[in-house]
């Protein structure tokens, strides 16, 4: 894996997220509590909302367009729906947010 910083940790807020944009697309970054993050692709699969102005709740986020629910930890729609969001690796190091970047190029050859 080749790792590379995103940027702090205290920038997240807390049950909230940020947007990173990427030469390959936008990442959402989550934060789910003190120290936990996740990152998904920023574009709901169903119409394409932006998941970064979703609302976060435990390890979960609702898509701010139409309410679809998506687990961070799988990327795995919630309930009857069955669309998937890609996610992505992140680690907390010295309170930087790490992001695998080989994750993010295999997504460009998809």
């Amino acid at each position: 894996m080749s790792w590379i910083d995103i940027g702090a940790l205290a920038d997240v807020p807390v049950r909230g997220a940020r947007l990173v944009r990427t030469a390959e697309g936008c990442i959402a970054v989550f934060r789910t509590d003190e120290t936990t993050v996740f990152a998904t692709a920023d574009a709901c699969p169903h119409k394409g909302g932006p998941l970064s102005e979703g609302i976060v709740h435990g390890q979960k986020v609702t898509c701010p367009q139409h309410n679809r629910v998506f687990d961070l930890n799988t990327g795995a729609a919630q309930g009857a729906d069955s669309e998937q969001v890609a996610t992505y690796p992140l680690r907390v190091e010295d309170g930087r947010i790490l992001m695998d970047t080989t994750a993010l190029a295999r997504r460009t050859a998809a």
